[in-house]
């Protein structure tokens, strides 16, 4: 773990949905904690006796309903994903008073408080930074417009939350399992008046039309904003050993860190931005691998994930035991 690290303790639970626990961490000592804008996230470090260290990225959703929290308090929910993995283990291990450690607030995924008008699009548990965005705006008395979609109107936290502070600038969509029943975002891209800017996070497959939809209608890029929500390591991760070719020092990857977090919380400093693989400030050359690279970002093009000779260390890994790479 960094060593500047903020140690703080839980404070508070509170199961949101059947899948989904909001957690209130308090720092240990009770002083303020540092602030943070909306769309921010912090970094948990916890241990698993089963898996080893877990390193997950929680947006801070900033307080309840128009109400900040108090200073010392990160207000964090996290979605359980199965019964091996990170998520799982805080779900199970977590209790009033169980210490851990966060790391400062980091925003890849800022809301402009400038925008004429802002369109707010989350999807499942991607409504976390969207509803710290929504809270902002309605606050602040800004021209927004939200749209909150999800399979099952019960599984969607913090939608009561949505509708009373969005009144009627705000509406769920429930999509159900019927796939002709998806939200229309090109009819909703095409209804915003010029200088709308859009925040967007939810799974990858929404994030994708979102773009897409903006592309067919002629939009700037610029003005779609978005996170991909990402549920963590897949159910076949495997922990792996990286050996740092420079040095010849070998860094554990468990199965439930990246390599990019593994490398830093051993002290190795290398090059990183976004942590979602789209920047393209970490990618590393690979000089030898003993298993399969698995590519999760949208920054390399595929005759370079073909090539098997560079990987964006902040969310790709490998199948196999070892990995050498050019640091």
């Amino acid at each position: 773990m960094a060593k500047n690290n903020l140690r703080v303790v839980v404070a508070g639970i509170r199961q949101l949905t059947p899948r989904i626990r909001e957690y209130l961490l308090r720092s240990e000592d009770g002083n303020a904690l540092p602030p943070f804008e909306p769309g921010a996230h912090v970094e948990l470090h916890t241990q698993s006796p089963a898996s080893g260290p877990i390193v997950r990225h929680y947006s801070l959703i900033g307080g309840a309903g128009n109400w900040d929290d108090t200073p010392d308090i990160y207000r964090i929910a996290v979605q359980r994903e199965d019964r091996q993995r990170g998520s799982a283990h805080i779900h199970d291990t977590f209790a009033i008073g169980t210490a851990l450690q966060v790391s400062h607030p980091k925003n890849h995924f800022p809301l402009d408080r400038r925008d004429a008008k802002s369109l707010l699009i989350a999807g499942g548990i991607g409504i976390t930074p969207i509803l710290s965005m929504l809270r902002s705006l309605v606050r602040r008395g800004r021209n927004f417009e939200m749209v909150y979609s999800g399979r099952a109107a019960d599984d969607m936290a913090y939608r009561h939350d949505v509708l009373r502070l969005g009144a009627g600038k705000a509406r769920i969509h429930v999509s159900g399992a019927d796939s002709n029943n998806l939200l229309d975002l090109r009819g909703l891209l095409a209804g915003q008046p010029g200088g709308t800017n859009v925040y967007a996070c939810g799974p990858a497959p929404m994030i994708k039309a979102v773009e897409q939809a903006a592309h067919e209608l002629g939009w700037d890029p610029s003005r779609i904003r978005n996170e991909l929500f990402s549920s963590g390591p897949g159910a076949d991760d495997v922990a792996f050993d990286v050996e740092l070719k420079s040095s010849g020092r070998l860094v554990h990857v468990g199965r439930d860190t990246s390599i990019l977090d593994a490398l830093t919380a051993a002290g190795v400093h290398v090059l990183s931005d976004c942590r979602r693989g789209e920047c393209g400030l970490c990618p590393l050359d690979v000089l030898d691998n003993d298993g399969q690279l698995v590519h999760r970002d949208r920054y390399l093009d595929e005759e370079e994930r073909a090539s098997g000779q560079t990987l964006c260390i902040c969310v790709s890994r490998t199948t196999g035991s070892r990995l050498v790479l050019d640091a």
